[in-house]
Order: structure tokens, then sequence, then C-alpha cells
């Protein structure tokens, strides 16, 4: 039936003005490097959003061009989120940690034609000025020192903009910003947001069976504002008014809980690597932080071992873990336990809130293996795949990527998991990161998490390395705590009692340092390649 309700597009639009409107004495607290304090409010964020706006259509930025920004999490980065798209253009959000080699490919690949950076960055970006076609570089004084008269001063831009643009006449399937995925093989690829998947993804996540985000909440997003859109934090809490506090490019754990205690946060986020940390540190001096009793920690990007879990809860902080990818917007599960599930057991609440969760509202979720769909029975292993209007149809300007997406539309994600019967993903592993050892599978992320439970251990990966009898077998990288101390005897004791003997490593090396990707997560191909003529 036609004519039901109005044709008002999901934009971005609607949501920055309606913040500046409704919230304009919502505060926003960024550290800067020298770890001072900044804060302004709502009102100051819109008004600057809409004169960065505004002088960006001065200087010739249209609909669809692409502006890039390198930049920590910081009020300037949220004002370029919301100012390039209500003009039309595309944000690209470049990642910081990555090679100038990568950089410089991807922002060519992407046809940036404006660049904003933060002063303490431009020594990166001048590593590869002379290899990208960038028309026009904004320098933003993050640190306070003046800026080169070579480039646009970020402020002085603001003081010359009228503050009026011109809003784009947007449709909501128009592109609002696009991220490179962190892929640990081939180019880093493209991915896209439109309007609409930005918009059903911040309300979906904000949702009370997901995080649970009102006009109440303080958040933190640790994880990084230059990936993945920080997981949607800024743009939800935008859309709910909610008090931001942006943690700048000083991510040690102690400035972390400063932050967290001192601004009183409810909800905050950042892969696994850094809750760990700050888990050692909040042990440590925990009378010298006093955490809100309902704060709520986001943990994603890798699996989130159970014993992290239990650590934060003697802290009162209680911590969520979700699933996502680059290609999903990014959070496409989320673990939050249902009403009948309180009454199983301490052990068993640990496990399930240890599993990556229910699929948010529009995205579909399934697992397949090589023979078909697998049961949802919590035991039976396959690929996850999920569709939905926040998940990418295809890389930007790769059509050759099209194995990514069966012939039906579904994306495969490359993660192994399984799903029971209340509809939790549990994700066992990466297809490349399963150890087939004598023809049987070992999830390479069980053992780990059980590794890590050992009260020395700091962090642990497993990985496949070729064996001459039982074609793979898993060998175990440790990192121990400062001070702490564990014997390959012990820890495979503390794997004994839940492994079989065919599951344990066959050797445990212990080392002080395991190599990541820029997002923080395991880069197991390169522990495959230095050990892969392990000596058995």
């Amino acid at each position: 039936m036609r004519g039901t309700m109005m044709q008002y597009p999901l934009t971005l639009t609607s949501l920055f003005d309606r913040a500046g409107k409704l919230f304009p004495e919502v505060e926003i607290v960024s550290r800067r490097p020298d770890n001072s304090l900044h804060r302004y409010a709502y009102r100051d964020r819109h008004q600057r959003a809409r004169g960065l706006a505004a002088a960006l259509q001065s200087f010739g930025v249209r609909p669809g061009d692409r502006v890039a920004t390198l930049m920590w999490n910081h009020y300037a980065h949220l004002e370029a989120y919301f100012a390039v798209p209500v003009i039309g253009g595309v944000l690209h959000t470049l990642n910081l940690r990555l090679h100038p080699d990568e950089l410089a490919y991807i922002i060519n690949d992407a046809e940036d034609r404006v660049l904003i950076v933060d002063d303490i960055l431009l020594p990166l970006f001048e590593k590869i000025r002379d290899r990208v076609n960038i028309e026009l570089v904004i320098v933003f004084p993050f640190s306070c020192q003046p800026i080169p008269h070579s480039y646009e001063d970020y402020e002085e831009l603001l003081q010359r903009s009228d503050f009026n643009p011109i809003y784009a006449d947007l449709d909501e399937d128009d592109a609002i910003s696009m991220c490179y995925t962190s892929g640990t093989t081939g180019k880093p690829k493209g991915v896209v947001y439109s309007h609409r998947a930005i918009a059903l993804h911040s309300y979906s996540i904000s949702l009370p069976d997901n995080f649970s985000i009102s006009r109440s909440d303080t958040i933190l997003p640790a994880m990084s504002m230059f990936h993945a859109n920080a997981w949607g934090l800024p743009y939800a809490a935008v859309m709910n008014g909610s008090k931001l506090v942006l943690p700048g490019p000083n991510l040690q754990p102690e400035l972390i809980l400063d932050l967290l205690s001192e601004e009183r946060v409810t909800l905050t986020g950042a892969v696994p690597t850094v809750w760990l940390a700050v888990a050692e540190a909040l042990e440590r001096e925990p009378q010298r932080w006093c955490l809100q009793g309902d704060l709520r920690i986001l943990i994603g990007g890798s699996a989130c071992p159970e014993i992290l879990f239990r650590r934060f809860d003697r802290f009162g902080a209680r911590v969520i873990q979700l699933w996502g990818l680059t290609e999903t917007t990014p959070v496409a599960t989320v673990c939050r336990l249902q009403p009948h599930m309180q009454s199983s057991s301490e052990d068993r609440r640990y496990q399930l809130r240890a599993r990556q969760g229910m699929p948010l509202p529009f995205v579909d979720i399934r697992a397949v293996s090589d023979s078909g769909g697998v049961p949802w029975d919590g035991t039976t292993q396959g690929e996850l795949q999920v569709r939905g209007p926040s998940v990418a149809a295809s890389y930007y300007r790769l059509p050759e990527e099209s194995s990514k997406w069966t012939e039906d539309r579904w994306l495969r994600t490359g993660d192994v998991a399984t799903i029971d019967p209340d509809g939790y993903v549990k994700i066992t592993d990466r297809t490349k990161d399963l150890i087939k050892s004598g023809g049987e599978w070992i999830s390479s992320v069980d053992v780990e998490n059980a590794i890590v439970a050992h009260p020395a251990v700091a962090e642990a990966a497993v990985v496949a390395v070729p064996h001459p009898k039982w074609q793979e077998r898993p060998l175990a990288l440790v990192i121990l705590k400062d001070g702490a101390e564990a014997s390959s005897d012990e820890l495979r004791t503390l794997l004994a009692a839940t492994f079989a003997k065919w599951q344990l490593p066959d050797d445990f090396v212990f080392v002080s340092e395991l190599p990541h990707t820029s997002t923080g997560k395991l880069l197991k191909s390169e522990l495959r390649q230095i050990y892969s003529q392990w000596n058995w």
C-alpha cells in the first residue's frame, strides 16, 4: 500500500542539528597530548562543525568528495565526523598506525582530495606527501604549536568561515564515510558506509539489550575513531545526547583509569589488549581509582578471555563482549544474558558472557559448512555469514573481490562459529587460524583463553606449526606478567583439566612480545611464518 509514511531519509543531518538544539549543554572532554583537558559543549561542537563544513565548501568540496582525517580521538575529529557528511562529503578516516607505504596506497586508492591532520602526526604525513595527490592539507593544532605556513591552520580556517554551510540534498543510501580493512593478507580494501547504515547501527547499539545508551551516560571510546567509526559510539552518543570523553593519543592504562574515575564514565570500549593492561593496573593499586558502579566495558576486535570478565566483576565493572567487522559498520552481535540465563550457575553465566552474543536488529546470521547450513545446536561449527542493511555489499572499486559474498548475497566473514538454540554466536577461530591435527580441528581461541586464565600470564597466542606426523600441531607463545613466573608443565596441567590430550600445545615458548595488527589483533600469520620451521 502506497502513501503510508513520509519519505524522510535516514541521514546524519537530522541527528547533527538535533543534538545542537536539544543537548546544547552536554559536555565533551578531550585529552590533549600534554595530558591537559579540553572541555566544551555540544553547542560549541555544533557551531564549529558548521564552520568547518562551510570552510570545506568554500574550498570546493562537493558531494561525493573524499575528505581524509589523520587524527586521534578528540573533539576536532568529532567535528569532522559531522561536518564532512552534512555537505555530502565522504569522511575517510586513516589508520595512523599503518606503515607509510600502506597509508599512501590507501589515500591514492580512495582519491582523497582533502586531509585534516593533527599537528603531532604531520611527520607521518610528510613521509608520504610527495606520493599522494592531496589538494588541501588542514592541520589541527592539537599540541597548540604553530602550524607551518605551507599548510592551512584548522583554527584560522574556522575564524574565516561564515558558519553557514549549504547542506547537501542527501539520499539515505549516499556514502557518509569509508574505512579500509585491517586485514593481514593482501592490500587493504575500502568499505563505504551509507547514511542509512550508520543511522540504523546507531539506533541498534543504543537499545537496552545491546549497549543501553542514554543521555544519562558518559561515554569514553578508547577504541580508535580512525578505524570502523570507533564501533559507532561517537554517532550513538550524539544521537542520544550522552557526555563524551575522548582520550587523545595517550592510552596508558593509568591514564585511561584516571578518565574513567574522574569523569564518572559509564560506558567505554576497546580491544582486549587494552583492558588486560587496565586490569593489571587496577589490581596493582585498587584504592587509587573509583569506577562507576554501572560501568560497562565493551570488548571486541578479538575474543575476550573469560578470566577478564571475572577480574573486572571484582571492581563492579561489567564486561560486554561484541563481534563485528569493518564490513558490518562494525558491530554485528552483542552478548547480554537473557532473563532465563540468570538462574544458571556462576560458571555457566561466565561461559555464556564469553560468547559473542546475539545479532543486532536488522542483522541476519547463519553458519555454513562444506555440506551446507549447520544447525543452531551450540556445537556444530561452520563459517559465520551475515547480511543486513548495515553489512557491506561490496568493496570500494574491487568488483573482483566478489568471492567474499555468496551467490545469495551473504557476507562470508572468515570466522568459524557455533550458534546455540538461543541464537548466541561463539567464534571458535578464524578459518585461516584453525589447527588441523591428525584430521581433527583444534580451536586456537579456546586454548589461548584458557592459558590467559593462569594468574601469571599476560597474553598468549596459539598457532599451527607443520608436523611430520600429524600435519599440524599447536604451539603456544606466552607473555608473562612483570615479575611473574610459570612453567610449561604448569600451563599444560592447567589446560589438561578442560582439553583432551591431543588438543594441548606440544610446546610453550615464553616471549617478551607478540605481533599485533594496527587495530590490536594478534598477527598470527607472522607467528606462523616465524615458527614454521619449529623443530619438534
